[in-house]
């Protein structure tokens, strides 16, 4: 195995820092002033704000760093990312949706990946100025405070982030488990995790790499597990961005809700 380099993580977390807060300060400009949009294939919207954060994002990240892939929710997807040991991986506007509502639970998600795990990752909320950020081996941090997940051990009274269609109500709150209400950014809803400000929280299957991959490596730098149905950590940068079902949070809760959630009874 490779030998890390731990000082290009770092210098690629500030990257993607410095990369983050302009992207917030380009969306800004859009939010909340009914900005065009339309709808993509999948029924996803876009709009003027997510494609041009998009475009300064390509241009800063990859004359930074010209030998990286990249792969971006608004970008064609160029498969000679595939030959690259590292690659950027974009969200431009996680929460597009919200966004174009109005709410504030939108977020710029950025990752370095290489040979398909995150090693630095960004995740920015610019409306109220929360940075995340972690490096791989380096813990994860809130505007530049450590960051850890919940200390909790059991579900009962713990507080629950998702969509309806993977948590049943009844079935949640007759194990004691708190829907909070729901955040149209999913890397927003998992860095809450890594920040203990939820416990755990659940995606539903479609979710891409670049939804997800920043937002991984807060959680496993905050003490957490990200992983699918069947326990298995997720790999990125590979042919199909796309993702099963998905639990977050710390072991002692994302073991017994995974046995919950797939519980018909």
């Amino acid at each position: 195995m490779p030998v890390r380099d731990a000082q290009t993580d770092r210098d690629d977390t500030d990257l993607l820092t410095e990369a983050a807060r302009a992207a917030g300060e380009i969306a800004l400009t859009f939010f909340r002033k009914d900005p065009r949009r339309w709808t993509k294939e999948n029924d996803s919207p876009v709009s003027e704000a997510d494609i041009a954060v998009d475009r300064h994002l390509e241009e800063l990240l990859r004359a930074a760093r010209p030998g990286y892939g990249w792969l971006s929710e608004e970008t064609a997807d160029d498969r000679i990312r595939l030959e690259k040991r590292r690659s950027f991986v974009v969200d431009p506007i996680d929460g597009t949706r919200g966004f174009l509502a109005g709410s504030d639970e939108w977020t710029v998600a950025l990752a370095v990946v290489e040979d398909g795990r995150p090693v630095s990752a960004v995740v920015y909320r610019p409306v109220n100025g929360d940075l995340y950020r972690a490096t791989l081996g380096a813990g994860t941090t809130l505007n530049g405070q450590s960051a850890a997940i919940s200390r909790r051990t059991a579900l009962q009274g713990s507080s629950l982030a998702g969509p309806r269609t993977l948590s049943d109500g009844t079935k949640l709150e007759g194990h004691g488990l708190a829907r909070i209400g729901y955040v149209p950014s999913l890397a927003l809803r998992l860095a809450m995790v890594a920040a203990g400000r939820v416990d755990v929280a659940v995606a539903r299957e479609n979710a891409c790499d670049w939804d997800l991959a920043a937002a991984d490596l807060l959680v496993q730098e905050a003490g957490g597990r990200l992983e699918d149905m069947s326990g298995t950590p997720l790999a990125y940068n590979r042919p199909s961005v796309r993702h099963p079902a998905l639990l977050a949070g710390p072991p002692a809760l994302v073991d017994p809700l995974r046995v919950l959630l797939a519980d018909p009874g």
